[in-house]
Protein backbone atom coordinates (compact mmCIF):
# COMPACT_ATOMS: atom_id res chain seq x y z
CA UNK A 1 0.00 0.00 0.00
CA UNK A 2 1.00 3.42 -0.47
CA UNK A 3 2.15 5.81 2.12
CA UNK A 4 2.03 9.48 2.40
CA UNK A 5 5.30 10.09 1.04
CA UNK A 6 5.14 7.52 -1.68
CA UNK A 7 2.01 9.49 -3.13
CA UNK A 8 4.13 12.56 -2.52
CA UNK A 9 6.81 11.45 -4.70
CA UNK A 10 4.41 10.15 -7.43
CA UNK A 11 2.08 12.68 -7.65
CA UNK A 12 3.91 16.41 -7.57
CA UNK A 13 1.86 18.94 -7.76
CA UNK A 14 -0.74 17.41 -5.52
CA UNK A 15 -3.88 17.63 -7.91
CA UNK A 16 -5.73 15.39 -10.17
CA UNK A 17 -7.16 17.52 -12.83
CA UNK A 18 -10.37 15.68 -14.49
CA UNK A 19 -11.40 14.94 -17.50
CA UNK A 20 -15.04 14.08 -18.04
CA UNK A 21 -15.48 12.17 -20.91
CA UNK A 22 -18.30 13.33 -23.50
CA UNK A 23 -21.28 10.71 -23.71
CA UNK A 24 -19.82 7.24 -25.15
CA UNK A 25 -21.05 4.10 -27.35
CA UNK A 26 -24.01 2.78 -26.00
CA UNK A 27 -25.00 5.78 -23.38
CA UNK A 28 -28.08 7.81 -24.00
CA UNK A 29 -26.57 11.07 -24.94
CA UNK A 30 -23.95 9.44 -26.99
CA UNK A 31 -23.83 11.27 -30.82
CA UNK A 32 -23.02 8.42 -32.84
CA UNK A 33 -19.28 10.25 -33.49
CA UNK A 34 -15.98 9.43 -31.54
CA UNK A 35 -14.74 12.74 -32.59
CA UNK A 36 -16.58 14.66 -30.43
CA UNK A 37 -15.09 12.80 -27.30
CA UNK A 38 -11.66 12.34 -28.99
CA UNK A 39 -11.51 16.01 -29.47
CA UNK A 40 -13.22 17.36 -26.16
CA UNK A 41 -10.38 14.92 -23.90
CA UNK A 42 -7.70 16.03 -25.77
CA UNK A 43 -8.57 19.56 -25.10
CA UNK A 44 -9.29 19.45 -21.62
CA UNK A 45 -5.80 17.34 -21.15
CA UNK A 46 -4.06 20.50 -23.22
CA UNK A 47 -5.93 23.15 -20.91
CA UNK A 48 -4.57 20.70 -17.68
CA UNK A 49 -0.94 19.71 -19.00
CA UNK A 50 -0.97 23.91 -20.19
CA UNK A 51 -2.15 24.83 -16.57
CA UNK A 52 0.43 23.02 -14.71
CA UNK A 53 -1.09 19.88 -13.54
CA UNK A 54 0.99 16.42 -14.40
CA UNK A 55 -1.31 14.10 -13.02
CA UNK A 56 -4.82 13.11 -14.85
CA UNK A 57 -7.87 11.10 -13.94
CA UNK A 58 -9.90 9.98 -16.86
CA UNK A 59 -13.86 8.81 -16.24
CA UNK A 60 -16.97 8.23 -18.32
CA UNK A 61 -18.87 11.78 -16.46
CA UNK A 62 -21.64 11.84 -19.04
CA UNK A 63 -23.01 8.45 -19.52
CA UNK A 64 -25.45 9.02 -16.93
CA UNK A 65 -27.65 6.96 -16.23
CA UNK A 66 -24.63 4.86 -14.86
CA UNK A 67 -24.81 0.94 -14.41
CA UNK A 68 -24.42 0.13 -11.18
CA UNK A 69 -21.68 -2.37 -11.43
CA UNK A 70 -20.27 -3.77 -14.64
CA UNK A 71 -20.43 -1.69 -17.49
CA UNK A 72 -20.61 -3.02 -21.16
CA UNK A 73 -17.91 -3.91 -23.78
CA UNK A 74 -17.94 -0.51 -25.96
CA UNK A 75 -18.00 1.28 -23.00
CA UNK A 76 -14.37 -0.10 -21.89
CA UNK A 77 -13.49 -0.11 -25.52
CA UNK A 78 -14.32 3.50 -25.98
CA UNK A 79 -12.70 4.11 -22.68
CA UNK A 80 -8.90 2.23 -23.75
CA UNK A 81 -9.21 4.00 -27.03
CA UNK A 82 -9.36 7.69 -25.36
CA UNK A 83 -6.70 7.28 -22.44
CA UNK A 84 -4.91 5.75 -24.47
CA UNK A 85 -5.17 8.94 -26.76
CA UNK A 86 -4.21 11.37 -23.84
CA UNK A 87 -1.10 8.57 -22.86
CA UNK A 88 -0.02 8.83 -26.90
CA UNK A 89 -0.37 12.86 -26.94
CA UNK A 90 1.04 13.58 -23.41
CA UNK A 91 3.61 10.61 -22.51
CA UNK A 92 4.50 12.14 -19.34
CA UNK A 93 1.03 12.61 -17.80
CA UNK A 94 0.41 10.18 -15.26
CA UNK A 95 -3.13 8.81 -15.42
CA UNK A 96 -5.74 7.38 -13.80
CA UNK A 97 -8.94 5.69 -14.65
CA UNK A 98 -12.62 5.86 -13.15
CA UNK A 99 -15.61 3.46 -14.66
CA UNK A 100 -18.73 5.09 -13.15
CA UNK A 101 -20.58 4.15 -11.22
CA UNK A 102 -18.24 1.06 -9.43
CA UNK A 103 -16.99 -1.02 -12.42
CA UNK A 104 -13.51 -0.97 -11.23
CA UNK A 105 -12.47 -4.21 -13.02
CA UNK A 106 -12.99 -2.42 -15.98
CA UNK A 107 -10.77 0.57 -14.73
CA UNK A 108 -7.97 -1.78 -13.71
CA UNK A 109 -8.21 -3.86 -17.45
CA UNK A 110 -7.92 -0.31 -19.47
CA UNK A 111 -4.96 0.57 -16.69
CA UNK A 112 -3.21 -2.44 -17.58
CA UNK A 113 -3.81 -2.03 -21.52
CA UNK A 114 -3.00 1.63 -21.59
CA UNK A 115 -0.03 2.10 -18.46
CA UNK A 116 -2.64 4.09 -16.29
CA UNK A 117 -0.97 4.14 -12.63
CA UNK A 118 -3.96 4.06 -10.76
CA UNK A 119 -8.20 3.72 -10.76
CA UNK A 120 -10.72 5.21 -8.34
CA UNK A 121 -13.52 3.21 -6.71
CA UNK A 122 -16.66 4.38 -5.23
CA UNK A 123 -17.73 1.92 -2.85
CA UNK A 124 -14.78 -0.36 -2.31
CA UNK A 125 -16.18 -1.99 1.27
CA UNK A 126 -19.37 -1.89 2.78
CA UNK A 127 -22.24 -1.02 0.61
CA UNK A 128 -24.01 2.12 -0.28
CA UNK A 129 -27.53 3.04 -1.03
CA UNK A 130 -27.26 5.57 -4.39
CA UNK A 131 -29.01 7.01 -7.43
CA UNK A 132 -28.26 3.05 -9.04
CA UNK A 133 -29.67 1.67 -6.05
CA UNK A 134 -27.42 -0.48 -3.72
CA UNK A 135 -23.84 -1.09 -4.48
CA UNK A 136 -21.38 -3.41 -2.42
CA UNK A 137 -18.07 -3.36 -2.33
CA UNK A 138 -15.30 -5.86 -4.09
CA UNK A 139 -12.57 -5.19 -2.41
CA UNK A 140 -11.49 -9.15 -1.97
CA UNK A 141 -12.20 -9.34 -5.77
CA UNK A 142 -10.68 -6.46 -6.95
CA UNK A 143 -7.24 -6.89 -4.96
CA UNK A 144 -6.86 -10.51 -6.47
CA UNK A 145 -8.16 -9.50 -9.99
CA UNK A 146 -4.94 -6.57 -10.17
CA UNK A 147 -2.54 -9.18 -8.56
CA UNK A 148 -3.82 -11.47 -11.52
CA UNK A 149 -3.39 -9.22 -14.00
CA UNK A 150 0.31 -8.27 -12.58
CA UNK A 151 0.33 -4.26 -12.61
CA UNK A 152 1.41 -1.62 -10.13
CA UNK A 153 -1.62 0.31 -9.94
CA UNK A 154 -3.18 2.44 -6.87
CA UNK A 155 -6.19 1.99 -5.67
CA UNK A 156 -7.82 5.35 -4.76
CA UNK A 157 -11.11 4.72 -2.88
CA UNK A 158 -13.89 6.67 -1.39
CA UNK A 159 -15.42 6.62 1.78
CA UNK A 160 -18.90 7.69 1.85
CA UNK A 161 -18.93 8.86 -2.01
CA UNK A 162 -20.98 11.39 -2.81
CA UNK A 163 -24.20 10.83 -4.30
CA UNK A 164 -24.76 7.88 -2.14
CA UNK A 165 -24.99 7.16 1.64
CA UNK A 166 -23.78 4.21 3.67
CA UNK A 167 -26.34 1.51 3.87
CA UNK A 168 -25.65 1.55 7.75
CA UNK A 169 -23.56 4.26 9.09
CA UNK A 170 -20.93 3.62 11.36
CA UNK A 171 -18.29 5.80 13.11
CA UNK A 172 -16.36 7.37 10.22
CA UNK A 173 -12.71 6.27 11.82
CA UNK A 174 -14.19 2.56 11.98
CA UNK A 175 -15.21 2.84 8.26
CA UNK A 176 -11.87 4.43 7.18
CA UNK A 177 -9.84 1.91 9.04
CA UNK A 178 -11.59 -0.98 7.04
CA UNK A 179 -11.15 0.62 3.97
CA UNK A 180 -7.33 1.05 4.57
CA UNK A 181 -6.58 -2.64 6.83
CA UNK A 182 -8.74 -5.23 5.33
CA UNK A 183 -9.63 -3.05 1.89
CA UNK A 184 -5.99 -2.10 1.15
CA UNK A 185 -6.86 0.72 -0.35
CA UNK A 186 -3.87 2.46 -1.59
CA UNK A 187 -4.93 5.61 -1.04
CA UNK A 188 -8.60 7.28 0.70
CA UNK A 189 -11.25 10.09 -0.79
CA UNK A 190 -13.57 12.47 1.07
CA UNK A 191 -15.97 14.13 -1.07
CA UNK A 192 -19.39 15.90 -0.31
CA UNK A 193 -22.92 15.07 -1.02
CA UNK A 194 -22.88 15.95 -4.67
CA UNK A 195 -20.51 16.38 -7.64
CA UNK A 196 -19.14 19.99 -6.91
CA UNK A 197 -19.82 19.90 -3.11
CA UNK A 198 -17.68 21.08 -1.03
CA UNK A 199 -16.22 18.29 1.78
CA UNK A 200 -16.18 18.79 5.13
CA UNK A 201 -12.73 19.41 6.84
CA UNK A 202 -13.41 18.08 10.20
CA UNK A 203 -14.55 15.06 8.32
CA UNK A 204 -11.06 14.81 6.70
CA UNK A 205 -8.99 15.54 10.01
CA UNK A 206 -11.17 12.80 11.26
CA UNK A 207 -10.03 10.35 8.83
CA UNK A 208 -6.40 11.70 8.87
CA UNK A 209 -7.01 11.21 13.06
CA UNK A 210 -7.64 7.33 11.82
CA UNK A 211 -5.42 6.79 9.14
CA UNK A 212 -1.78 9.02 10.22
CA UNK A 213 0.15 7.61 7.09
CA UNK A 214 -2.53 6.57 4.28
CA UNK A 215 -2.62 9.23 1.23
CA UNK A 216 -5.73 11.35 2.18
CA UNK A 217 -7.38 13.12 -0.92
CA UNK A 218 -10.07 15.48 -0.99
CA UNK A 219 -12.07 14.67 -4.09
CA UNK A 220 -14.93 17.53 -4.39
CA UNK A 221 -15.72 20.95 -4.19
CA UNK A 222 -12.51 22.47 -3.85
CA UNK A 223 -11.10 25.81 -4.95
CA UNK A 224 -8.56 27.89 -5.19
CA UNK A 225 -10.06 30.06 -2.34
CA UNK A 226 -10.60 26.68 -0.47
CA UNK A 227 -7.50 24.47 -1.30
CA UNK A 228 -5.61 25.75 2.26
CA UNK A 229 -8.07 25.39 4.20
CA UNK A 230 -7.69 21.35 4.43
CA UNK A 231 -4.33 21.33 4.80
CA UNK A 232 -2.05 19.68 6.19
CA UNK A 233 -4.16 16.60 6.65
CA UNK A 234 -4.62 16.07 2.75
CA UNK A 235 -2.36 14.89 0.77
CA UNK A 236 -3.71 15.63 -2.85
CA UNK A 237 -7.09 17.30 -4.27
CA UNK A 238 -9.24 16.00 -7.40
CA UNK A 239 -10.56 18.86 -9.16
CA UNK A 240 -13.31 18.81 -12.18
CA UNK A 241 -15.84 20.91 -11.85
CA UNK A 242 -13.69 24.31 -10.38
CA UNK A 243 -11.09 24.00 -13.20
CA UNK A 244 -13.96 24.06 -16.27
CA UNK A 245 -15.55 27.09 -17.68
CA UNK A 246 -18.30 26.85 -20.67
CA UNK A 247 -17.36 27.19 -24.49
CA UNK A 248 -18.86 29.54 -25.94
CA UNK A 249 -18.71 27.88 -29.24
CA UNK A 250 -20.54 24.09 -27.99
CA UNK A 251 -22.16 25.47 -24.81
CA UNK A 252 -19.95 22.17 -23.46
CA UNK A 253 -18.00 22.31 -19.96
CA UNK A 254 -14.36 22.53 -20.79
CA UNK A 255 -11.34 22.98 -18.73
CA UNK A 256 -9.88 26.41 -18.10
CA UNK A 257 -6.24 27.04 -18.75
CA UNK A 258 -6.06 30.08 -16.99
CA UNK A 259 -8.27 28.44 -14.00
CA UNK A 260 -6.04 25.29 -14.07
CA UNK A 261 -2.75 27.44 -13.76
CA UNK A 262 -4.90 29.49 -11.02
CA UNK A 263 -5.59 26.03 -8.96
CA UNK A 264 -1.97 25.21 -8.81
CA UNK A 265 -0.52 28.44 -7.59
CA UNK A 266 -2.88 28.59 -4.78
CA UNK A 267 -1.71 25.55 -4.02
CA UNK A 268 1.75 25.27 -4.11
CA UNK A 269 1.09 28.80 -1.89
CA UNK A 270 -0.74 26.87 0.52
CA UNK A 271 1.36 24.06 0.95
CA UNK A 272 4.21 26.85 1.14
CA UNK A 273 2.19 28.46 4.35
CA UNK A 274 2.34 24.88 5.56
CA UNK A 275 6.05 24.48 5.81
CA UNK A 276 6.80 27.89 7.22
CA UNK A 277 4.57 27.50 9.97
Amino acid sequence: MWTRSDFHELINPAVLGMIHLQPLPGSPKWGGDMKRPLEAALGDAEALVNGGVTDVMIENYHDVPFYPGKVPAETVAAMTVLVQAVKTAYPDLLLGVNVLRNDVDSALCIAAATGARFVRVNVHTGSALTDQGTIEGRAWHTLRRRSALGIEVGILADVRVKHARPLVERPLEDEVKDLRLRGLADGVIVTGAATGSGADPQEVAAVRAALPDCPLLVGSGVTSATVGGFLPQADGFIVGSSLQENDPATGRACVSEAKTAGFVRALKTAFRKEETR
